[in-house]
């Protein structure tokens, strides 16, 4: 299994050698995601530790204020260690008032994916028809991380060659993401936690880790009415081939 989203660091796991080492018992790969420069510069260290854990190093929409002057240089600089430029995108929920250097932002470090050809791994709250807008200016592909759209909008970005990041929100009794996901290909679709977040059930309300990432693809599964094993196989594959691992 392939989680393509989750934050891997010392700070949110006391523990975090031992996860890692027991996701590779259970055959669990890991896009570990950075969000400003401290976690890019863990996420590129446990990515060259860990052969099971691969690294996205991006600028996240909510440190808008704490980007670095050279912070395209420094993507540069480590294009060649990374398999996605993540997370990034654009955050209408919590920055409001900064929509502008948000979109400035997003489009510097999609230039970046289109000169290099590495696909990116994409935040989008409270803004679908804004990254929509911004994405399809761009030759670029990459994963919608935690997708919670209209099945018109996952059209929409299928259309674009993303695949729609899928997360243990779709366990969540009120979720209607259920709906979208029985209409839309198993080859359009990649799983991921985003840990330390979003624990799935059974176990929400714990932190959350890649280990869990078992529940997300048998509520998957279940809603398919198809094995465990072929969500599996499927994605996996999508994650393989998307990010070239």
């Amino acid at each position: 299994m392939i989680d393509t989203h989750c934050h891997l660091t010392y700070n949110d796991y006391d523990n975090l050698e031992s996860l890692i080492l027991k996701m590779k018992e259970e055959n669990i790969i890991g896009i570990t995601n950075g969000c400003d420069l401290d976690s890019n510069i863990e996420a590129l260290n446990l990515s060259k530790k860990y052969n099971n854990i691969y690294s996205a190093i991006g600028f996240h929409p909510e440190e808008i204020d704490n980007i670095p002057v050279n912070y395209i240089e420094y993507i540069e600089s480590h294009i060649k260690e990374i398999v996605a430029i993540g997370e990034i995108g654009l955050d209408y929920h919590w920055e409001k008032d900064k929509k502008d250097l948000q979109q400035e932002l997003f489009n510097k470090q999609l230039q970046i994916s289109e000169k290099y050809n590495i696909p990116v791994i994409v935040h989008s709250r409270d803004a679908i028809n804004d990254t929509y807008e911004i994405l399809k200016k761009y030759n670029v592909k990459g994963t919608i991380h935690a997708f919670s759209g209209s099945l018109e909008m996952a059209k929409k970005f299928i259309s674009l060659g993303f695949k729609l990041g899928i997360g243990g929100v779709i366990t969540f009794k009120n979720c209607n993401l259920k709906e979208v996901i029985k209409e839309i290909d198993l080859s359009d679709i990649v799983l991921e936690t985003d840990s330390p977040y979003m624990s799935p059930e059974p176990v929400r309300g714990r932190k959350n880790s890649p280990l869990n990432l078992k529940y997300i693809a048998e509520f998957i599964a279940n809603i398919k009415g198809i094995s465990t094993e072929e969500v599996i196989k499927i994605t996996t594959s999508n994650a393989v081939s998307l990010f070239d691992l």
